[in-house]
This record gives C-alpha cells, sequence and structure tokens, in this order.
C-alpha cells in the first residue's frame, strides 16, 4: 500500500469485543481506534494483515446520534474508558450484542436466551480498587497516573479521573507532590532503576474505609513517618495506609513483602449481610454495589438447595461460597493464591460460617488429587480467569456428573468455547445473563447455569 493510499473515508457499522470500532475496506475488515457505529470517519491504515486491516482516526466526518461529549478530560488518551462518548443505553446495547455473537460463533449456540443486560446504577465513581503507575520521563522528571491508551510504557499526569472517588484524585495529587518535594527516585521500567513504583486505593461503598498501598522496589520509603502524617491529617477517610515491597521486573502492583505503615492493614466491605476484610494484595469485585447485582442474580439463577455439596472452584476470598453457605448443606473452596485462601478462611470466621473449606491448590492438581465419586457434589462453580477453563478441568468438572454448573465469566469468548465443551459432554445451557461491572469500558460480566441432560 502506498502513501497516497493510506487515508481513506470508513462507514463504522459495529463495535468489536476488545473495544475497536469495526468498518470495512474493499470486502475487509477494519478495526479502529475511534468511532462509533453510523459514522463516517477519516481514518489511516496503520498495519495491514491478511484477515484485517489496523487503522487510526484522524477525523469524524459524520457524527453519530448516539455519540456524547466525554465527561473526563483524559479521555482522548487514557486508556481506561473507551466508551465514555457513546451513551450508556447504547453501551450495553452492544455488550449484549457482543454476548450473542461470541456464543454463536464461538459457541455454536443460536438458541441460548440472552436476557438483557443488567445495567449499573452508577455510571461514575463505581470502582473501588485503582492502581496509578509512576513513570520517570525522558526529561528526567515523573508522572503519576495511568496508561496511555496503547502503550504499556508511557504515564500521563493524572488531573481527574470519574472511575473511583474524589477523594482518589487527591491522594494521586498528594503522593505526587510528596515524591517531587524530596526527590525520592522514580522506578525506571526500561533500566529497572528507581524506587516509587505504584500508588494502590481500595476504598469501599458501603463502609467508607480507605487503603493506600504504596508499591517500591525494596528498602523503606524515604520520610515515611511524614508521609503517613501528611496522609493522616489531609485524609481523615484513610483508615489503613501499607508498603509493599518487590524486586521482579514484571510490571505489577503487588509486593513480595508487606509492612503495614498505620492502620489494622486491611480494610473492610460489607455485601448483603456479610463482612469481607479485603487486604492490598486480595481480590475483591471492583465494583462492590454491582457485585451485590452479580451475586445475587447467580443465587437466583442456581437454585441451590439445603442438601446439596457445592465445589466452588478459583474461590478467590470466598464472596461466593460464603454468601452461598447458608443455603447448603458443604461449599469446598479451591483456589490456587496462598494470601486469597488466608483471607478466604479469615472471612468465614469473621462471618461464622462452619460449613466451608478452603483449599490452597491449582484446580487441575485438586480435582486429579482428591477425586470425587460421581453424583456426590450437586453443584459446581467456576469463576475462572480470562482465560477460561483448562481442558483438562472441563474433563474433570464434567466427570463428576453435578446436576448444576454456575459459570461466572468475565471473559465471552471463552465462555462461549468452553460452553461448546460443555455441551459435548452432556450439558445445556438453557440462558445467559450479562451484568454490566465496568460502565464505559468493554469489559462484560456473564453468568449462566448448565443442567445436565
Amino acid at each position: 500500500m502506498n502513501p497516497q493510499e493510506k487515508r481513506v473515508e470508513l462507514e463504522v457499522t459495529d463495535l468489536a469485543f476488545n473495544g475497536k470500532a469495526v468498518a470495512h475496506l474493499n470486502g475487509k475488515v477494519v478495526f479502529l481506534d475511534g468511532g462509533l457505529p453510523g459514522e463516517l470517519v477519516e481514518a489511516e491504515i496503520i498495519q495491514s494483515r491478511p484477515r484485517f486491516d489496523q487503522a487510526r482516526l484522524l477525523r469524524i466526518v459524520r457524527k453519530s446520534p448516539e455519540r456524547m461529549e466525554a465527561r473526563c478530560r483524559h479521555f482522548e488518551h487514557c486508556g481506561g474508558c473507551t466508551w465514555q462518548d457513546l451513551d450508556y443505553a447504547q453501551q450495553l446495547r452492544f455488550k449484549r450484542k457482543q454476548v450473542i455473537d461470541c456464543l454463536e460463533r464461538l459457541g455454536d449456540q443460536k438458541d441460548v436466551e440472552v436476557r438483557e443486560i443488567i445495567g449499573s446504577e452508577r455510571l461514575f465513581f463505581y470502582r473501588n480498587k485503582m492502581e496509578f503507575s509512576f513513570d520517570l520521563t525522558a526529561d528526567g522528571s515523573f508522572t503519576l497516573g495511568l496508561h496511555r491508551r496503547g502503550c504499556w510504557d508511557e504515564i500521563f499526569d493524572l488531573t481527574e479521573c470519574h472511575l473511583q472517588s474524589e477523594t482518589s484524585n487527591r491522594l494521586v495529587s498528594c503522593m505526587r507532590s510528596f515524591v517531587a518535594s524530596r526527590d525520592i527516585p522514580v522506578y525506571d521500567v526500561r533500566r529497572h532503576t528507581g524506587f516509587m513504583r505504584f500508588l494502590v486505593i481500595r476504598e469501599t461503598a458501603h463502609t467508607g474505609q480507605v487503603m493506600v498501598n504504596i508499591v517500591t522496589a525494596t528498602g523503606e520509603i524515604p520520610a515515611a513517618s511524614e508521609l503517613v502524617a501528611r496522609l493522616r491529617d489531609e485524609f481523615p477517610e484513610v483508615t489503613t495506609i501499607i508498603h509493599n515491597e518487590t524486586d521482579r521486573k514484571s510490571n505489577v502492583a503487588t509486593g513480595d513483602s508487606e509492612t503495614v505503615l498505620w492502620g489494622p492493614g486491611y480494610i473492610e466491605e460489607q455485601l448483603f449481610q456479610s463482612r469481607f476484610r479485603i487486604r492490598a494484595n486480595s481480590f475483591f469485585q471492583t465494583n462492590s454495589r454491582q457485585a451485590e447485582r452479580l451475586y445475587r442474580t447467580a443465587f437466583d439463577m442456581l437454585e441451590a438447595g439445603p442438601s446439596d455439596r457445592v465445589l466452588d472452584l478459583y474461590c478467590g476470598t470466598g464472596c461466593i461460597g460464603i454468601l452461598l453457605a447458608d443455603s447448603v448443606a458443604e461449599v469446598v473452596g479451591v483456589e490456587i493464591v496462598g494470601e486469597a485462601v488466608r483471607a478466604a478462611r479469615e472471612n468465614a470466621e469473621i462471618n461464622g460460617v462452619a460449613n466451608i473449606n478452603f483449599h490452597e491448590n491449582n484446580v487441575k492438581d485438586f480435582l486429579r488429587e482428591k477425586p470425587q465419586q460421581p453424583g456426590s457434589i450437586d453443584v459446581v462453580i467456576v469463576d475462572p480467569p480470562r482465560a477460561g477453563l483448562n481442558p483438562r478441568v472441563l474433563k474433570q468438572v464434567a466427570s463428576l456428573r453435578p446436576s448444576k454448573l454456575l459459570y461466572i465469566s468475565c471473559n465471552p469468548s471463552t465462555f462461549a468455547r468452553d460452553t461448546r465443551q460443555l455441551q459435548q459432554y452432556g450439558y445445556h445451557l438453557p440462558a445467559v445473563q450479562p451484568i454490566d461491572m465496568f460502565p464505559h469500558t468493554m469489559h462484560i460480566e456473564l453468568v449462566g447455569r448448565f443442567e445436565l441432560t
């Protein structure tokens, strides 16, 4: 393709599962980094592959009536809210459509009822956890904020974010000011030198508690006592301050060792009538209010009985099993992350749940090492990572012959793939319930109950 052919006018027809806009050129699919269905745009082809092209949006020639003014000043270059410029009702419509497309195209499921998506009552300030990155710039200064869209190694200075809270925005500003005033070295992800790496803020929706977690390279934070005093003075809502250290090169906001600088070292959130203790590196659903709707939907679909024995795989910190335990005879949870298992046991004790046991193990190994007789487990619950279920796990679960299998997924494409395999093992999926946990993003959560035929 010569330079004169790179600039083209395209009609956007759809939104892809990864948030990209979809158009066609000479019978070939084109993915764009911007644009909404119904819009005519001028774009530049930046990469051509046999099956599709990648294009960069240059300008919008004709706008969609569903286009809105994005609320955030960082929208054009932030990698967070892909669809903040799209009317929320349309966001929900496209997310449901993507679930249908995945089930039909990847799962060969044409008869599954895809229910109307459950939207979020809060469109902004809904997240209970945000990770902000430090970045050393070419001129020797630094930034503290979020990733630029499509750039793993470029961070822009954040002045506002509408996903977490105003408190979070002020904490970012305070931390940036403190690091600059004390001339604390910032970590360079390219050379792996420096000290300050991440600021992680966790807050609870129902109990009003805030955790500040500072992730650094190994070593003590310079003037740590001064920093703690400043945070306590300026932010009375902060209830604990944590320091995580790591010498790993991977750009992940977790530590290998942890020090509690102030407070109890955890925050507590309430879901329904249960209390959950959240530590710095614990997994917890990122939208607390919508998590209640997710779990209520899941339990309503499951229809568990008082005599049911439940196997909860990829159980994390135990929320699902603990909330369900009062309604069933027994719950067994399996999780590979040791800290999550310790948190699950702690949460079960806090809530006085005695009929639940947690095992620290790889799910595949657990099912192989602790074989159950077919029919001895009534219900299996799976909430796997985005990659979905390992084929061996699918086969092992199916061999247990549970009458019901509840599948909670954050990835419709792997859910659809696993649905096709479960069908071959004798399971039927009547309906799927999509739930929007993350407005303005392309992420979709869904729940399905498989029944043994």
